[in-house]
């Protein structure tokens, strides 16, 4: 069992959290990680790219001037893809870099994701983030007391428009609901803040697997 501390909103420890990593992963797969933040990464990808083939641009297809005799090395019409003006040779084409690897592989990185920044003390865990009204410099209070210093994403138990409006606008910081991180959401940032609560919904969501 690996003790998290766990802190308030003005960064003074209150308790502690006891996890079983090797429950959530038994061994960590760099490889399994890599493969599912390219799978990430690709989805992203717009593949909106588009070039002209020589049989697009606008040119006559005539033949520039006859084969021999003018001392000039031979030459077809305007749009080839050697003269300027003329076509891409190997044009690109709007394309779609999507694919999926298998949903439990996925679930297998993101467990394996936490573990690693776990091992790495990369996790603070605080007890609960609640805010009344939206409030910019509260949630910046908070990350300053617990001396986040770069990048780092916020994981809350459930999606709570105050606490949103308050992190997002935040340089370097980001929240999400603990349901929507994966692999690539965790090893993203430099360090995770959770909420006892989140990483109680994450710790159930991976024993029943």
């Amino acid at each position: 069992m690996t003790n998290l501390p766990i802190y308030d909103k003005d960064g003074a420890k209150v308790g502690d959290y006891a996890i079983d990593l090797d429950a959530l992963a038994s061994k960590v797969s760099k490889q399994l990680l890599h493969d599912a933040v390219v799978m990430y990464q690709a989805n992203q990808r717009q593949g909106s790219a588009k070039t002209k083939t020589r049989s697009e641009v606008s040119g006559s297809r005539k033949k520039m001037y006859r084969q021999k005799g003018t001392g000039n090395a031979r030459a077809g019409h305007k749009r080839s893809g050697i003269r300027r003006g003329g076509g891409h040779i190997f044009a690109k084409t709007p394309r779609d870099f999507s694919y999926r690897l298998p949903r439990k592989a996925l679930k297998i990185a993101t467990s394996m994701a936490m573990v690693e920044k776990i091992k790495n003390d990369r996790v603070k865990l605080i007890d609960k983030i609640e805010i009344a009204t939206p409030k910019t410099k509260e949630i910046a209070a908070i990350i300053e007391k617990l001396q986040f210093e770069k990048t780092v994403l916020l994981v809350v138990a459930d999606y709570d428009r105050a606490v949103y409006l308050s992190a997002r606008n935040i340089e370097n910081a980001r929240i999400l609901p603990v349901g929507e991180i994966n692999a690539y959401e965790i090893l993203r940032p430099k360090q995770l803040l959770v909420t006892k609560q989140a990483m109680d919904k994450f710790v159930e969501s991976r024993a029943n697997n």
